[in-house]
């Protein structure tokens, strides 16, 4: 959706295309972020309706699915304030946030689930803002450059929150698998 004059039709077939293309990334970092597919599902639809309200003004600056983002990020952060806790992942959430793919047989199942459990633990290790940063990088699939607008932080900031949440997550799971 553009800044020039448009007709319902036109804002519907963006929307349309707005939907297809984000909806699953944007539901994607939601439910890794809230854990729960209901509580996605209705952030989700309630990030497409806000963005669906401010559609006359809305201007095309960057990328679509970086302002998307922010408003999912807005959402779920206000969320996890309302409910007076940070934002936890739950083995389920990665579970279900994970793109399925047909695996060979129930051992790699069961591989997988011990890996993602591993993740969800290392990760909620984590600081909040370096969680957001490599959930939005990862799931969100945005640049830094919108990463940083989205958390209205500087470009270095994000940089280094993801560079240490990186390095800490190798070092958390590296002590997890000599523990095993």
């Amino acid at each position: 959706m553009t800044a020039r004059k448009h007709s319902r039709d036109d804002d519907a077939e963006v929307w349309a295309e707005w939907v297809g293309t984000h909806g699953p990334a944007v539901r994607g970092y939601l439910l890794a972020m809230v854990g729960r597919a209901d509580v996605a599902d209705d952030l989700s639809q309630e990030v497409f309706c806000r963005a669906w309200r401010a559609r006359d003004r809305y201007r095309e600056q960057g990328h679509a699915r970086a302002y998307l983002m922010q408003i999912a990020d807005r959402l779920a952060c206000d969320r996890a304030r309302r409910l007076g806790r940070e934002i936890n992942l739950s083995d389920d959430g990665w579970r279900a946030a994970d793109p399925a793919e047909p695996g060979p047989g129930p051992a790699d199942d069961l591989l997988r689930a011990e890996a993602l459990g591993q993740l969800a633990s290392a990760l909620e290790s984590l600081s909040p803002p370096q969680r957001r940063v490599l959930l939005l990088r990862y799931y969100g699939e945005m640049g830094f450059a919108e990463i940083a607008a989205i958390l209205e932080c500087p470009l270095s900031t994000a940089l280094s929150h993801c560079h240490r949440g990186l390095m800490a997550l190798r070092k958390l799971l590296v002590n997890q698998d000599h523990e095993r």
